[in-house]
């Protein structure tokens, strides 16, 4: 879902890289097919109620809608919470008056294939650094997401243009310590404690949600690739990521192979931004 607001950067989609061919030990390995239709995705969702179980510590497969029952839950789209490069953000109320977020996708072909990789991603999760996919609609051309509300948005409103704080958003160095590691064990979690990794391919502040405690979900996966544990590189033809946070490798080869580490190398340089929007502040 990322950020709430008016835009989150610019954003690398998979591209082809020149005729630049992948190294021998790339060759070698076998890439563990992602590319799935919905109904794949609805064969493995099923029609089960719901999100997570927290108690039972069992994921539950997030619910499907129609566009209609989409419409009433955001009362016809009438309170926008921001807009993104492939959708826009509404607030909503669930039946039982739980309050969501609802990320409704542009009608492009194009994002197929993301939406495909949030939902088929995100439904294999569950963590309290992950952000909480309660459900989803794929009616025809018309295509959404229903996430958990996360009322302090995004990091990056704690983030000014300028690479500073801003002066009435500021948060604590402790309330930044907290939410660094929170992202950190969000990560590891996608990388070693899914029965299949994870990969993000887009770890930035505005795809890092907020709760009322501040504490922080990783959200937006749409970019996402799903591995086996196994499989420690990672064979692509194309880069993926936002400007400015892409590891080299991800973008070059020369650079080297791309593994989950590439995700690291985006989470580094989020922390050097926090760091730095502080010390400018200061």
């Amino acid at each position: 879902m990322g950020n709430y607001g008016e835009g989150s950067g610019k954003c690398v989609k998979p591209l082809e890289i020149g005729e630049e061919k992948e190294s021998a030990v790339l060759d070698e390995k076998k890439e563990e097919p992602t590319s799935v239709s919905i109904s794949a995705v609805d064969s493995k969702l099923g029609s089960t109620k719901g999100p997570l179980d927290l108690r039972k510590n069992v994921i539950i497969a997030p619910k499907r809608y129609n566009y209609n029952e989409i419409k009433n839950i955001t009362k016809s789209f009438t309170d926008k919470l921001g807009q993104e490069g492939y959708g826009i953000v509404y607030k909503g109320n669930l039946p039982d008056g739980q309050i969501v977020a609802v990320k409704v996708l542009t009608e492009t072909g194009d994002n197929a294939e993301d939406f495909i990789n949030e939902v088929a991603s995100i439904s294999r999760t569950s963590h309290v650094n992950i952000v909480n996919l309660l459900g989803f609609c794929h009616d025809r051309k018309k295509r959404a997401l229903v996430y958990e509300f996360m009322p302090n948005k995004s990091l990056d409103k704690f983030i000014s243009k300028n690479g500073s704080l801003s002066p009435n958003e500021d948060l604590e160095w402790e309330k930044l310590y907290e939410i660094a590691v929170g992202v950190a064990r969000g990560l590891e979690y996608l990388h070693r404690g899914c029965n299949t990794r994870i990969v993000h391919f887009d770890i930035k502040p505005q795809n890092i949600l907020l709760d009322e405690d501040f504490c922080p979900k990783i959200s937006d996966f749409g970019l996402a690739k799903l591995f086996k544990k196994k499989q420690s590189i990672i064979s692509m033809l194309g880069a993926r990521g936002t400007i400015g946070y892409i590891a080299p490798e991800v973008f070059s080869r020369n650079f080297g192979v791309v593994s989950h580490k590439s995700d690291v190398y985006s989470y580094g340089m989020m922390l050097l931004e926090m760091a730095g929007a502080k010390r400018l502040l200061k």
